[in-house]
């Protein structure tokens, strides 16, 4: 199935009922009064949470949804129908913004979740409730209220305790097919890894956590080039993220050189995602000798300053991989348990978060607006005329025209 993490939809309401203007009528009974009924209210539109499903895809080809009108009120004091509500299913992670505001209206994090997106209107009222003692016959009624409309943009984020970084063919993919039963595309060429990729690490009974695998980056991701940087958002809801590097590049390059790539887009896109834990870990081992390897690890580390944990691992031959899960099973308990015992740790994580959350969509924000521009510009060159520049019977004062590419 087509993996799709961004839609725009349009969700309308259902109109509440009219009231209705009736009389009884009976033979033998006069002047039986006002029995005209209330209409009834518009179906309301909600987003439900649903862990069956992975993707908006269902959103990319129908995109325009309208919940039930409310029924028209009845004689004999009978109040119309109300309009069923429309329930929309979305994946666990799906955040709801308001496209018209830019307001965040609702994060849909756990399964069974709901979140009103659109009012129902309200019913009408029918002439039976402005009977009073100085008015016995009124011919009065009020109209249902129309329900809410709005544009909708839906971002899905994976849910995923622990998030891998790098450049292409780091081993990303080889990685968490070695310590999950995950089967991402592994191939000897880059970008093999097109869309996010999640595994489930056991590390024992009842133990296990998320790890997922985003699109390599390349230099300049942060302007928009390459795939990873649509998907780096993925990244915000995670605890922990490992930076894969490739201790053998195949260009014969500097490791080091590489994982600075990394830093320096991670660091453009969102510098509170630099604040999140990371771990260093040393890819492809299996193609160095022991004493190869130190000498690797030891200039990677002093050439990053890196201070934080280190891993050599060799994804392929499963080496370091099930210490490297225990440490990472490990870390998540004692995060967990901080989380619970420190209300200054926890509020400190909720706001990390929320940085990057805002950083990511500001950022992801920026490049649409620069795409969109650049469209404009090419759609308004392509739409001049040429023969303009041909006629030479025009004003010489007239304005110079450039095209924008």
């Amino acid at each position: 199935m087509k993996f799709v993490d961004e839609v725009s939809i349009f969700v309308k309401a259902g109109d509440g009922g009219n009231g209705m203007m009736s009389f009884r009528r009976e033979k033998f009974i006069e002047k039986g009064g006002p029995n005209g009924g209330d209409g009834g209210d518009g179906g309301s539109i909600y987003l439900e949470a649903d862990e069956n499903l992975n993707t908006l895809v269902d959103y990319r080809y129908t995109r325009r949804f309208h919940a039930q009108n409310g029924q028209k009120g009845g004689s004999t004091d009978c109040t119309g129908a109300k309009g069923e509500d429309l329930i929309l299913p979305v994946p666990v992670g799906t955040t709801v913004i308001d496209a018209a505001t830019q307001e965040i209206m609702g994060d849909l994090t756990k399964a069974g979740q709901r979140l009103l997106v659109a009012q129902g209107g309200w019913h009408g009222l029918g002439n039976t409730r402005f009977k009073s003692s100085t008015n016995r016959a009124p011919r009065q009624t009020t109209p249902g209220k129309p329900g809410d409309a709005r544009d909708l943009k839906l971002e899905l984020k994976v849910l995923a305790d622990v998030g891998l970084l790098g450049l292409p063919n780091a081993g990303k993919s080889t990685f968490i097919r070695s310590v999950s039963a995950a089967k991402p595309k592994v191939a000897d060429y880059p970008f093999t890894t097109l869309v996010p990729n999640l595994g489930v690490v056991s590390v024992g009974r009842y133990k296990s956590f998320v790890i997922a695998d985003i699109p390599g980056l390349i230099e300049g991701a942060a302007e928009g080039a390459g795939l990873g940087i649509r998907f780096l958002k993925h990244l915000a809801r995670t605890r922990l993220l490992l930076h894969l590097v490739d201790m053998v590049p195949p260009d014969g390059s500097d490791p080091a050189d590489a994982a600075e790539i990394i830093l320096h887009e991670l660091d453009k896109f969102s510098p509170a995602l630099m604040q999140r834990d990371r771990w260093l870990v040393l890819n492809k081992a299996d193609q160095l000798l022991d004493e190869e390897r130190e000498e690797r690890m030891r200039q990677v580390v002093e050439r990053l300053d890196w201070k934080g944990p280190v891993f050599v691992i060799s994804a392929l031959e499963s080496d370091g991989t099930e210490a490297l899960a225990q440490a990472i099973m490990r870390y998540l308990d004692e995060r967990t348990l901080r989380i619970a015992e420190d209300p200054q740790y926890a509020e400190a994580l909720a706001e990390l978060d929320r940085q990057i959350e805002d950083e990511a969509r500001a950022r992801l924000q920026e490049l649409d607006d620069q795409r969109a521009l650049r469209r404009a510009g090419v759609k308004a060159a392509d739409e001049v005329d040429e023969d303009d520049f041909d006629d030479d019977d025009d004003d010489e004062g007239g304005a110079e025209i450039f095209y924008v590419r």
